[in-house]
């Protein structure tokens, strides 16, 4: 009750500011994408958007998209204030907006939605955005809406993000731009060729035009480092290891000091290449009609292969001698290091992981957007479709052991006893492997009606809409086993891998093993007697399920203007019906053909009204002071609300979905002021409060489960019976994640940003500082929000050259575990430093050079405390060189 007593209180102040009547500046959602030349001329640009907008609102425009060291939107939007990145492979993939969890924030092309489907084997979907797919050239303006309006699509927590591709009839007829270059990975020592062209055209009398813009970009991804997928204590290894449990009994171990429960040691290579196009046919036959139709298509291939090398300490035949201990005197303290004793021809040692991925997501829509203007009236609508599909996720999978003796360090990897028998591929033998293939797909489809009317009056317009979006996910997985066993002798190998060794220290054995190769592990599966009629059961009834999602929303807004004031104020009204279908066989131990039963569908439906209110003071003069408030709405992500269910049957964790969830709700409050005291300048300083009355939280529960490992790999599978409650019937006491209504929490903090062109030296500055904090009513934390966050960008920019240097930390943030049911990780702090150098050789030639991650910044996660390390990777530096042109 307070909450909604404090939104009305706000909406009641702001309407009580609104007494003497003056028409209304433009609105910036109503200007032409501008296309501009310099960097200096595109922050000017971006600082008027800004400024005119009635919303708490961060922009770039064309300009800046390109002069950023970027391969993608995300890396683009860096520098905006209150926008964070995570960078798990090195690049830019989703954004967090002042402290939000990415999947909260909702992006949109031209104000239509873009369906996305996973690209990672075992990943899952997620609401937020994922950047890489789409190229910074196709953008001629992008805006971050961080408070809400009524005629704005629901769905987002932090900001909503606004991408504005060019359009043909605001662009020169016959113009043609674009670039060719080269990028290079430092770490993979390997490079890529890359192209992009936008040309367009229009007609003498500007009613009808044309432009395409299309790009082929190719990278190559290199991550190495070590992952730690969770802790024990030595107490509980010593419940199944009677050779560690005479340890304790001696002294030798502590009960109570944890230990990792595998180190893996893991090598990710990737060549991602993407073919985009994006088309816009415009037409304006006349000063009343206009329309628009656009059609986008990519295609994206993300094949990969990836080594791992890890142990699991829970084998019976086991024993741990400490080495190290953090703590060694006070509670709190591990195991870092040991020696494991492993007996020759048992199948148990160290496990070498190869797993060869063929991914290629395929990405197409059509979008028809129609105006008609009237004498102080306007009506438009919006109609479109979707679609991202992946139905081809397959993992080739084979998986050798070493059966001796070896030294272990978490932070350094595996050293065996016996160096010439571990290089032997024939001491690697006992290969269980399958070949696993997920299925993704996503549709969108929607269709929207908006009338707004003018009026001689303070309240100066009136916009009323409606709009009905209808999204559906279907996801599945087959994992088919049969493949044969052998040694890496029969398998054949490559020599041995050359790991760069960017952790420091690493033993020798982990940076050079014997290496398989892509082609060989293919070979031996498909020489394998797989049977692909007959998929694992586990496997495909617990990663088997649809979701459709069908919303219908309703608005009126009414804007306002008296004085130096502006604003408007309006009521959103949503409603969202869910079906939810996936198997669910509750302690039946899982069988195909399922029975039909087992296929169950949770349906809901929620209404929601969401007020919102915004207030402008501008006198035309350098400052403007901004305040909002608003009630939204988010979703989580699509697998979390239906009753699917992943298991990591070797770590006896797992994660799944709650058909039952409601939507996050929230109470966002922004207020800001700014100064525009030069020109391409500006001071500016926001404050924001984002009370949340339900925050869906993701907690850990013991469900009994089947083990799958007994019917695929009996030989593991009986070095695990007796750890974590498993018998011999199959089923085991597993941890799994689950997401759940978990009451209320908030986000708080507040943005510096400073701009400044210093006079005609051709000099500048752009930096900004973000604080957030935030927390739950349970006390946990918020997942991807820093408590701090710095960009730094100083440039140089003349005829002939211009120069940028860009800076970016951010502090930890809690994040997901590494694997499945993982408990949360945190990530620690991280900072990117990148620059860029151009050259104009004329007024239609231009040279730039790039440079991201010179630091080679370290991506670390650890658990609970620093020492308990999660994650820790290198991804190396990257350098782009672009010969750009236009005509």
């Amino acid at each position: 009750m307070h909450r909604k007593t404090l939104l009305s209180a706000a909406i009641v102040s702001c309407l009580a500011f609104s007494a003497h009547a003056q028409e209304a500046p433009q609105n910036a959602t109503d200007l032409d994408t501008v296309t501009v030349t310099g960097i200096r001329a595109s922050l000017e640009k971006s600082l008027d958007t800004k400024r005119n907008n009635d919303t708490v609102s961060e922009s770039i425009t064309a300009e800046d998209i390109g002069k950023f060291p970027n391969t993608n939107a995300a890396e683009a939007m860096a520098l905006i204030p209150g926008v964070t990145i995570d960078r798990r492979f090195g690049q830019g993939e989703r954004v967090s907006i002042d402290g939000t969890d990415p999947s909260l924030n909702l992006s949109f092309i031209d104000g239509h939605p873009v369906a996305q489907a996973i690209w990672l084997y075992g990943e899952s979907p997620n609401r937020g955005f994922d950047y890489t797919m789409l190229a910074p050239e196709v953008l001629g303006r992008l805006e971050i809406i961080k408070s809400s309006e009524a005629r704005l699509p629901e769905g987002s927590l932090g900001g909503t993000v606004m991408m504005h591709s060019r359009k043909p009839l605001d662009m020169d007829a016959n113009s043609v731009s674009g670039s060719v270059g080269y990028s290079y990975n430092d770490q993979a020592e390997k490079g890529s060729p890359n192209i992009s062209v936008l040309y367009s055209w229009k007609n003498d009398d500007s009613t009808w035009g044309v432009n395409v813009a299309a790009q082929r970009h190719e990278e190559k991804v290199d991550r190495q480092g070590i992952e730690i997928f969770g802790y024990s204590t030595v107490a509980d290894f010593a419940k199944v290891n009677p050779n560690i449990a005479a340890q304790v009994g001696k002294g030798e171990l502590r009960p109570t000091d944890k230990v990792a429960q595998e180190i893996n040691v893991a090598y990710f290579q990737q060549e991602r290449k993407r073919d985009s196009a994006l088309v816009n046919l415009q037409f304006k036959p006349n000063d009343q009609f206009e329309g628009t139709l656009s059609g986008l298509y990519i295609k994206e291939n993300f094949d990969s292969y990836n080594q791992s090398m890890y142990n699991f300490m829970t084998q019976n035949n086991s024993s741990m001698q400490a080495v190290d201990y953090f703590n060694p005197t006070g509670p709190g303290g591990f195991v870092t290091g040991g020696h494991t004793n492993a007996n020759p021809g048992s199948g148990t040692g160290i496990i070498y992981d190869n797993q060869v991925r063929f991914s290629e997501v395929t990405t197409k829509g059509v979008d028809l957007d129609l105006q008609y203007r009237g004498d102080g009236w306007k009506l438009g609508g919006k109609i479109g479709t979707s679609k991202s599909e992946n139905p081809n996720i397959s993992q080739y999978l084979i998986e050798p052991v070493y059966s001796g003796s070896y030294t272990w360090d978490y932070r350094k990897g595996f050293q065996a006893d016996d160096q010439a028998a571990y290089y032997d591929p024939a001491n690697w033998g006992n290969i269980f492997g399958n070949n696993g293939v997920f299925s993704s797909e996503a549709k969108d489809k929607y269709a929207q009606l908006d009338f707004s009317k003018n009026f001689d009056s303070i309240f100066n317009q009136l916009l009323v809409g409606v709009r009905r979006t209808e999204h559906t996910e279907n996801y599945g997985l087959g994992v088919y086993g049969g493949v044969r066993t052998g040694s890496l002798a029969d398998v054949g190998t490559i020599g041995n891998t050359n790991l760069l060794g960017s952790l420091g220290g690493v033993f020798g054995n982990t940076s050079h093993h014997p290496q398989v190769g892509q082609g060989n592990v293919i070979s031996w599966v498909h020489g394998s007697p797989v049977d692909y009629s007959r998929s694992d059961a586990s496997s495909l009834l617990n990663n088997t399920w649809e979701l459709e999602q069908k919303t219908t929303a309703a608005y009126t807004q009414l804007n306002f203007s008296t004085g130096a004031l502006r604003g408007n104020f309006g009521v959103r009204w949503v409603q969202t019906k869910t079906d939810s279908s996936a198997y669910v066989y509750g302690d039946n131990q899982p069988v195909l053909p399922a029975p039909a039963e087992w296929w169950q569908t949770s349906k809901s439906k929620k209404s929601n009204m969401l007020p919102s209110v915004n207030l402008v003071y501008d006198n035309g003069g350098d400052v403007v002071l901004r305040a909002s408030a608003a009630k939204v709405i988010a979703w989580a992500p699509y697998n979390l609300m239906s009753n699917n269910l992943f298991l990591n049957d070797t770590m006896m964790t797992g994660s799944g979905g709650n058909p039952d969830l409601d939507p996050y709700k929230a109470y966002n409050f922004n207020f800001s002021a700014e100064w525009y005291f030069a020109p391409q300048s500006v001071l500016a300083g926001s404050v924001f409060l984002k009370q949340t009355q339900n925050y869906v939280l993701q907690t850990p529960g013991t469900e009994r489960r089947y083990n799958s490992m007994r019917d695929s790999n009996p030989t593991t599978w009986l070095t695990t019976v007796g750890s974590h409650g498993c018998t011999a019937d199959g089923f085991c006491d597993y941890s799994v994640t689950r997401p759940r209504n978990a009451g209320g929490a908030s986000v708080r903090g507040f943005n510096i940003n400073y701009q400044q062109a210093f006079g005609d030296t051709g000099l500048g500055l752009i930096a900004n500082y973000t604080y957030a904090t935030g927390d739950t009513d349970a006390g946990n934390n918020m997942p991807y929000l820093s408590r701090s966050t710095v960009s730094v960008s100083p440039y140089f920019e003349n005829e002939q050259f211009s120069a940028r240097v860009n800076y970016n930390w951010r502090s930890k943030y809690e994040g997901v575990g590494y694997v499945a049911g993982a408990p949360a990780a945190t990530t620690a702090a991280y900072a990117d430093l990148s620059a860029s150098l151009g050259w104009n050789f004329t007024d239609n030639l231009s040279l730039s050079l790039d440079a991201m991650n010179l630091l080679n910044e370290k991506y670390r996660q650890y658990v609970a405390q620093e020492e308990a390390l999660a994650a820790e990777y290198f991804t190396g530096r990257r350098y782009m060189a672009n010969l750009r042109f236009k005509f």
